[in-house]
């Protein structure tokens, strides 16, 4: 299944190379031209040669990992994250670690341990350690080095009423929508990007924007959704299940007025549910891509993800399928067009 092998592929930011082979053996048989920028993007291009706005589609393959940065007497890996990680979500996580993937634990010291004021402070990175069962220094140098990489050790699982979890649906869910999307034919020069190191600055993709120039831009993304028991309404930036939220504003951009108001409506035409991401926390792709060259009428349809950026992430596969077809809809739309940048 095409989101079981992209959210269990490892791909934290600045080491993609993993994820973007998956990505690659997806979608070669669909154009000529793919190849991969300096930074490491997958940009794929489909129909130069057509009439319209050139579309520029983007979706980020890297997620939030951990890297080495020491090993201690005792055989324990000390680690810094790439990416925002909450530390108070990582004690006796199970994660991989290295090129040979490793089994490791994120622990600390026992609560039966901690004195009383310890207990009253969450624990801090520099408190925790990765253990992989090794007695010294030496032992765990056998398999790891400083600089080798940690992810999570969660599998692909569709759990409970059309619901799935997996480690890295922020952002493997958007890809997955821009490889279904690729698959289908359309009257367009669209160019997909699969983008590099979002989760460290949004890095990858104003080079792509840069090169491409495109008139147009939709990034893929799975975004915060907190819709939970007492959660009050206007703490929920999204609700799962009720299909893909489009932004009106978030850290690093305020939405193209326009275009986010025609994506809504082809929604409700096609009977699509569509909702607005409701909260200004957190960015994507558009922040860097929407601000490149003279500027780019650019919007981002997001699948709700609760628990993102935390080891276990979860999603609606409804709102995954809404969005693949909110998408199409919207690229149908202008392949007639009914909006011009």
């Amino acid at each position: 299944m095409l989101l079981k092998r992209l959210t269990e592929a490892s791909g934290p930011s600045g080491f993609e190379d993993e994820i973007r082979q998956v990505i690659y053996e997806e979608v070669k048989s669909y154009s000529e031209n793919i190849y991969t920028d300096a930074l490491g993007t997958l940009i794929v291009e489909t129909n130069p040669k057509a009439k319209g706005p050139k579309i520029l589609l983007a979706a980020h393959m890297d997620e939030v990992g951990f890297m080495i940065v020491d090993i201690d007497d005792h055989g324990l890996l000390r680690f810094r994250p790439l990416g925002g990680v909450d530390p108070r979500i990582l004690v006796s996580k199970p994660v991989l670690v290295g090129k040979k993937r490793m089994f490791g634990v994120i622990g600390s010291k026992a609560v039966h341990l901690q004195q009383p004021q310890e207990r009253e402070h969450p624990l801090e990175l520099n408190q925790l350690y990765i253990d992989i069962g090794a007695h010294s220094r030496e032992e765990a140098e056998k398999y790891v080095a400083p600089g080798d990489l940690a992810i999570f050790a969660t599998t692909y699982e569709e759990v409970g009423d059309r619901r799935a979890k997996s480690k890295s649906f922020d952002d493997r869910v958007g890809c997955a929508v821009l490889v279904e999307t690729l698959k289908k034919q359309f009257d367009l020069p669209i160019v997909y990007a699969f983008t590099v190191q979002e989760e460290t600055g949004l890095r990858g993709a104003g080079p792509v924007a840069y090169r491409v120039q495109p008139d147009l831009s939709i990034v893929i993304e799975g975004t915060v959704c907190f819709d939970v028991i007492e959660t009050p309404s206007h703490g929920q930036s999204t609700i799962q299940g009720a299909g893909p939220a489009v932004s009106v504003v978030d850290a690093r951009t305020i939405g193209h007025r326009a275009f986010r108001e025609h994506i809504i409506k082809v929604g409700k035409q096609a009977g699509i549910p569509v909702q607005l991401r409701r909260t200004v926390g957190g960015a994507n792709d558009i922040g860097a891509i929407h601000l490149t060259g003279m500027g780019i009428v650019s919007a981002a349809i997001s699948v709700p993800t609760r628990y993102i950026h935390a080891p276990s992430q979860m999603i609606s596969l409804d709102d995954y399928d809404h969005t693949v077809e909110l998408l199409e809809a919207v690229l149908r739309s202008i392949e007639q067009g009914g909006f011009t940048a």
